[in-house]
């Protein structure tokens, strides 16, 4: 399976990309805003991509837009997964 990943942070961004290929999965773009995502599946072609809600610049929902967008762009039948972190407090 061909993944895309759509994260800021960097190493939650390194560490889903390691999970996944450890798994079998061929993670062709590991970016870090919503230009990147598109442009990533543009040129990629993934058969999904998973997506953090809140990307740069304003960290509201540019990454669920790009996610959106990308939807459109790519492959017939390929999937965004969009994921929001929160914080967890006691």
């Amino acid at each position: 399976m061909r993944v895309v990943i759509a994260e800021d942070l960097f190493l939650l961004r390194d560490g889903l990309t390691r999970l996944l290929q450890a798994h079998g999965m061929q993670v062709t773009a590991a970016v870090d805003d919503g230009d990147g995502l598109l442009a990533s599946v543009t040129a990629n072609r993934p058969d999904v991509a998973i997506v953090d809600v809140r990307l740069p610049p304003t960290f509201t929902d540019e990454g669920l837009r790009a996610a959106l967008a990308a939807r459109s762009a790519g492959p017939a039948g390929a999937r965004a997964v969009p994921v929001r972190r929160t914080a967890v407090r006691p």
